[in-house]
């Protein structure tokens, strides 16, 4: 594998970020590619099950807690009172792979996509003021840019942008 490359999809709650995420990493992993992604979340989550061993791990005290069976491994990381980790400091932490999309992050320096929505909690465009705004996926008509715009469900012309963007290739025998 060669370095990875990251691109970005930004929007506003509502904005249809989560859906383009899924469908590209579908597309994307349909064409051969190792694909990881990051999500910022604004607000406390957990993604364990109260009661459940780990958890009582983790209220124990324990800083990491790592679950791991013949599937799949997670590692929980309690920050405790630690500073939010730094984008580079999580994008470190990834395993190897040829394409890492990134969900929010919306004021980092990466090439991203603008998604939007009519049913969008805030209709103010992203792309005026981020220079790393490379194009606007939305469900209606978008004037006033010469940044492309694509329908926002249009998961393959959006995974091909991607793929120029990044310069990603597809492994030979790929659809």
């Amino acid at each position: 594998m060669t370095a990875t490359k990251i691109f970005g999809i930004a929007g506003w709650k509502n904005s249809g970020k989560t859906g383009l995420m899924v469908r590209l990493v579908t597309e994307l992993t349909r064409r051969g590619y190792v694909v990881s992604t990051v999500k910022h979340a604004h607000h406390d989550f957990d993604i364990d099950k109260v009661g459940a061993d780990s958890f009582r791990h983790r209220e124990a005290g324990a800083h990491e807690v790592t679950i791991v069976s013949g599937t799949r491994f997670a590692i929980m990381h309690e920050l405790r009172g630690a500073p939010e980790p730094s984008f580079e400091e999580i994008l470190a932490r990834l395993a190897p792979c040829d394409l890492v999309l990134v969900e929010g992050y919306k004021r980092e320096p990466i090439a991203k996509i603008e998604a939007r929505r009519l049913e969008s909690a805030n209709r103010e465009p992203l792309a005026p003021t981020d220079p790393h705004i490379c194009a606007i996926a939305a469900d209606h008509p978008v004037g006033d840019t010469r940044l492309p715009v694509f329908d926002l469900d249009d998961t393959d012309a959006i995974a091909d942008f991607v793929e120029r963007v990044t310069g990603i290739v597809r492994k030979s025998g790929t659809p």
